[in-house]
């Protein structure tokens, strides 16, 4: 396959890198002869215990005791890894701001303007404030901790706090319907809550105050709530156990702070899936796990260096928000936006990453193609940025045209894809390699993976199902209430035995660079062809006519008939002709099998509160089954479009596309 370089590091850059630094230690270690990141790779999936070692060795995490075997076992699931070692989650993020307490680690911005910067001493004061907090409230090892929570220094605080302590930490963001934070609070039973009372996104104000305190009544298990005043400056609290933020973190600032000691394979985290199809899974991750893992892709992959500036726009609901946190045990100033991306115009990220300097800034790809869409947009310079991340849906070949055409052309693109259930990635950047249009840069180091075919046959530049084949130390730990781990292993070792299915349809070039083609659950398959939906996107979301679209195959007389569903720009209607010209495109520019049978016009596109399109959600409805969780979805209103359309389906034979 033709492949259009846009980026290639100069050899200065490569042989700076912390990629380049550690394929020189893992040589000096190992008298290896590793000169490549294709030997590199090779090297870590075909010796994966040492390599994990030798990681473990260049991270310096600060541990405890002695380990016999890096793993228990070979065979997933139910894999231990580095047993008789202890190490702290807190500690190993905060060691770089222990030794540098000057150095500044923290700025916060709100979409009101309002603004905030910490020290690494201040943040090690507010987090010891806080833990000793929770020790003398009665917080132990293994307790859950929750924040409801905006994108600001308050839950990084926190979850430092409750992970010192052995507490494990899950966060939803405050924009979360109540249902929606039920549906996961309920399975996990937390002891202390600690939440926002409200937050901007688009120039209003949302209070939710009272909201809180009816999801507080439904939660048996709270014992503590600590709130944080951002949108008032005080409430009556309904009960003697609310407690201020101000309070909880300038009561106990005596002593030093202290950090339990815990198994590698404790959790840290708690993190749930969107919960588009039923109660959201409760994923419980490691201590160690998450630290090593982030580690690699955060160090080695992203090669972030002490001192940059990392932006990453997220909210605490999203995964991305554990991994970018992790930066701090790096030397990163972490710098937090909360609000709307494109409030109060599209260029508020732009000329935010420009004006604080950003060296590293990550988003999603549904942002950055709705840049594109504005075809009289033009972002500020980023002038001290060097590499931009891109992760929550497949990037659009367009889209990489247009970071380099529109924003900046020597700057490292990076499309990044992993997800919830191993808080991390499977593809990701690398400074040694040059970025390809359309092309996620590589599989992470000693991320087994291939590509199956449906005989489960490994196929190489053809699209087929992602595989792992052997064990990572950020693989779950468990599922919450899930005692026999039988959700676990339907989850992702149902469909091949003690390897790892993960759901999403890609393409696997041989050096490991990868095309990732969309949810393998939501792939077409007319005429036994199997197509996936972003091949769809990559061409009608060219078309100037279209706003955002959503494709699924529904089932019809013994095949699969392509369904696709367009949300057009101001006035446009889904005229004949433009129905035609849709399948024209896609004709002339797919082939004829991705050309759909029916389109319809609809209000709006569903999204997960994350971000994520939710194709499964409309197959569902077009199928006649129930939507259980309407809460995962971020604008559920839409979805009676598409039982409308079912219904038109059902009581009419004969309508034509």
């Amino acid at each position: 396959m033709s492949r259009v370089k846009l980026w290639e590091g100069s050899e200065a850059f490569k042989q700076s890198s912390n990629m380049s630094d550690f394929i020189n230690d893992v040589n000096h270690q190992t008298k290896e002869n590793i000169q490549s990141y294709d030997d590199l790779y090779q090297w870590s999936v075909n010796n994966t215990d040492q390599f994990w070692t030798q990681l473990l060795h260049y991270s310096k995490l600060h541990t405890q005791g002695e380990y016999k075997k890096v793993k228990s076992q070979e065979t997933m699931p139910g894999v231990n890894w580095f047993e008789g070692l202890k190490l702290n989650f807190a500690q190993n993020i905060l060691a770089y701001y222990q030794a540098n307490p000057e150095e500044n680690a923290i700025c916060s911005f709100l979409e009101n303007g309002a603004k905030s910067k910490i020290s690494g001493q201040e943040l090690i004061d507010q987090v010891k404030s806080l833990a000793n907090y929770l020790r003398n409230h009665g917080v132990e090892k293994g307790d859950r901790v929750v924040g409801i929570c905006s994108n600001t220094v308050e839950p990084v605080v926190a979850m430092l706090a409750a992970t010192s302590l052995g507490a494990i930490w899950a966060s939803c963001s405050p924009e979360f319907g109540q249902s929606t934070v039920l549906d996961r609070l309920e399975q996990i039973h937390p002891k202390v809550v600690i939440a926002v009372d409200g937050y901007q996104y688009n120039g209003k104000v949302y209070h939710k105050h009272e909201q809180l305190v009816d999801m507080i009544n439904s939660l048996d298990s709270v014992e503590k709530v600590i709130i944080i005043h951002q949108v008032a400056m005080k409430h009556m609290y309904p009960a003697d156990n609310w407690y201020s933020w101000s309070d909880a973190v300038t009561q106990y600032t005596e002593g030093e702070l202290e950090f339990t000691p815990m198994d590698f394979n404790d959790p840290a985290y708690i993190l749930f899936s969107s919960g588009t199809t039923g109660k959201p899974k409760c994923i419980v991750h490691s201590v160690g796990g998450v630290l090593l893992q982030h580690y690699k892709e955060l160090a080695l992959h992203t090669n972030l260096k002490p001192r940059e500036k990392f932006f990453y726009y997220t909210t605490t609901g999203w995964m991305m928000w554990n991994w970018m946190v992790s930066a701090l045990m790096l030397g990163v100033e972490l710098v937090l936006y909360d609000g709307s991306a494109v409030y109060p115009d599209m260029d508020r990220l732009w000329s935010f990453v420009d004006e604080e300097k950003i060296n590293v800034f990550g988003t999603s790809a549904k942002f950055i193609d709705a840049c594109r869409k504005e075809k009289s947009f033009q972002p500020s310079s980023g002038k001290d940025l060097r590499c931009i991340l891109s992760t929550g849906s497949p990037l659009m070949s367009e889209n990489f045209d247009w970071i380099y055409q529109k924003v900046k052309k020597d700057v490292q693109l990076c499309s990044i894809s992993g997800g919830t259930d191993i808080v991390s990635c499977f593809f990701l950047g690398n400074p040694l390699r040059p970025v390809y249009r359309g092309e996620l840069q590589c599989a992470g180091l000693a991320m087994d993976v291939k590509a199956f075919d449906e005989q489960g046959q490994a196929v190489y530049e053809k699209e087929a199902e992602l595989v792992c084949l052997q064990p990572v130390p950020s693989m779950p730990v468990m599922f919450w209430n899930d005692p026999d781990h039988e959700r676990y292993t339907q989850a992702y070792f149902s469909t091949y035995e003690n390897m790892w299915r993960h759901g999403d349809y890609i393409v696997l070039l041989k050096d490991y660079a990868c095309i990732i083609y969309g949810r393998s659950d939501a792939t077409l398959n007319p005429g036994g062809v199997r197509i996936g939906t972003s091949e769809i996107y990559r061409v009608v979301n060219q078309l100037e006519e279209l706003e955002d679209s959503v494709v699924i195959g529904q089932d019809h007389e013994n095949d699969v008939r392509v369904v696709l569903f367009v949300k057009l720009k101001g006035e446009n209607n889904l005229s004949s002709d433009l129905k035609q010209k849709i399948k024209d495109v896609l004709k002339q520019q797919a082939s004829p099998r991705h050309a759909p049978s029916l389109i319809f016009q609809v209000s709006d596109i569903p999204y997960t509160v994350s971000g994520k399109k939710v194709e499964l959600a409309v197959k569902q409805i077009m199928h006649g089954q129930l939507i259980e969780n309407k809460g995962a979805i971020a604008n559920p209103e839409v979805l009676e479009d598409f039982y409308a359309i079912k219904n038109e389906l059902e009581n009419s034979r004969s309508i034509v596309a």
